[in-house]
């Protein structure tokens, strides 16, 4: 089910009406049937698989928990992981592993080793499964109890708000608020509406208006140069962010109007004055996980610069890989790593204000690769980007309609900019204010979202992942 659908539109009043109506001890399986509910309104068939890893990392983290020794510990925890990144393996990156080992083994014969599968990616399958593997490493590690009750535990993996999207959820964090009771509260059901409705205008209003320009031009681009994809990348930078970001904006809101409480994901990331800066502040949950689970079990730089080097690139290039079964999410992930690296070697120190608009262009340039349908439209387009041709280009798009997204840019930039460098600083929903002007507000943004949102059900582009 599609936050900015009418389908959603019905489904959260009734969830929320359901859960404060019903007595606490009876909220986590409301919960979970409106989970079950939500994820299967995409495909029922996925519900097999989900429920597959909830089963295989609920047993495994009780047996981590009862084993006597080590190593039995620790044989539990790779059989879980193993069976999250075969499924992981298996539904999204087959054909990639197929076609890749074909061309090695065969030589450029095309022909491939293994019978080809017709598998449909379940929607949100690498957040969800990232989420899981986090529970059976905690309890391997001992920070976290494994969770005796199914119920409970199948919550933590399936709470509608963040299960296709996240943000990713450790258990530490997540887990105790199932059992917490949540009362009726005007103030925090309004700070989070407030929250979802700042998520519903940068996704409906920004990022699908932008993907208009960005879709014909990335669609077909040997048909364009110059400016034309300078806008379009320039414009998908834009677009990506608010899809994201505004996904998980809804997502924290709906969170918050039942009472429970998400991690942040994202934090003014393109007001960033480096590029291990932008990776502290896009993409946050995500970040920190291959921070905790693979960067400082390889040993980070606690053992050398040349530990340090692969670790990074490892981290990146699995990043990218993690985004997409394609070797230019590979190559977006490295451009990532090399310019990580040489920040660092370098050693940039103080913050100038040139480097806002430095970063911004280098992390706008690596999205060519992140956003090109193939390794020859991302070549096309690293080749004919330099400005030259019409401004706008594109048949399809009015000047009107090029000048409201300069426009949408140039609000929500500078929206940023006040909360970014300002005393308020907060990352949760432009200024504050009173609360009869915030009701003006929220009305304008309501009416904006009504009149100049896109209504045709487009799907947030991290579902894909």
């Amino acid at each position: 089910m599609l936050f900015n659908s009418f389908s959603y539109a019905v489904f959260f009043p009734v969830v929320c009406i359901g859960f404060f109506l019903l007595d606490h001890r009876w909220r986590w399986s409301w919960l979970l049937f409106a989970s079950c509910f939500f994820y299967m309104y995409f495909k029922p068939v996925y519900m097999l698989i989900l429920a597959f890893t909830i089963i295989v990392d609920y047993v495994s983290a009780l047996l981590i928990e009862r084993a006597s020794t080590r190593s039995t510990k620790k044989a539990w925890l790779v059989a879980s992981i193993v069976a999250n990144v075969g499924v992981l393996a298996i539904f999204k990156y087959y054909t990639f592993l197929n076609d890749n080992l074909s061309s090695l083994f065969g030589f450029g014969n095309n022909e491939n080793l293994f019978p080809a599968l017709e598998i449909l990616l379940p929607v949100g399958l690498s957040f969800h499964t990232f989420q899981a593997m986090s529970y059976t490493i905690e309890v391997y590690r001992g920070n976290q109890r494994a969770e005796k009750h199914f119920g409970i535990y199948s919550l933590y993996v399936m709470f509608f708000p963040q299960l296709v999207a996240g943000p990713i959820e450790r258990p530490s964090e997540l887990l105790p608020q199932f059992r917490m009771k949540f009362n009726f509260d005007y103030d925090r059901i309004s700070q989070g509406l407030n929250r979802m409705l700042w998520g519903f205008f940068k996704k409906m209003v920004i990022a699908d208006r932008l993907a208009i320009y960005v879709d014909s031009v990335y669609g077909s681009p040997e048909s364009y140069a110059g400016w034309p994809l300078i806008w379009a990348t320039i414009f998908f930078s834009i677009q990506i962010y608010c899809d994201f970001s505004g996904y998980c904006d809804i997502a924290i809101g709906t969170a918050k109007v039942l009472g429970f409480r998400l991690r942040e994901n994202f934090n003014f990331p393109y007001l960033s004055f480096s590029i291990r800066e932008f990776w502290s502040r896009w993409h946050m949950s995500l970040s920190t996980w291959f921070r905790d689970y693979l960067y400082f079990p390889m040993g980070g730089s606690q053992k050398g610069n040349l530990n340090w080097i692969l670790a990074i690139l490892t981290v990146f290039a699995i990043s990218g890989l993690w985004h997409g079964a394609a070797w230019t999410f590979v190559v977006w992930g490295l451009i990532h790593a090399v310019l990580y690296l040489t920040e660092q070697s370098i050693g940039f120190k103080v913050r100038t204000i040139w480097r806002l608009p430095l970063v911004f262009t280098l992390v706008t340039f690596s999205w060519i690769f992140f956003r090109a349908e193939s390794w020859g439209d991302a070549m096309h387009i690293v080749k004919n980007i330099l400005p030259g041709g019409g401004l706008i280009g594109v048949p399809n798009i009015s000047v009107q309609s090029f000048m409201i997204n300069i426009g949408l840019i140039i609000f929500l930039m500078s929206d940023e900019a006040i909360r970014r460098f300002s005393s308020y600083g907060s990352a949760n929903l432009i200024l504050p204010v009173p609360r009869l002007r915030r009701y003006a507000q929220n009305a304008l943004l309501a009416s904006a979202v009504a009149l100049a949102g896109i209504f045709e059900k487009q799907s947030f582009i991290y579902f894909q992942f």
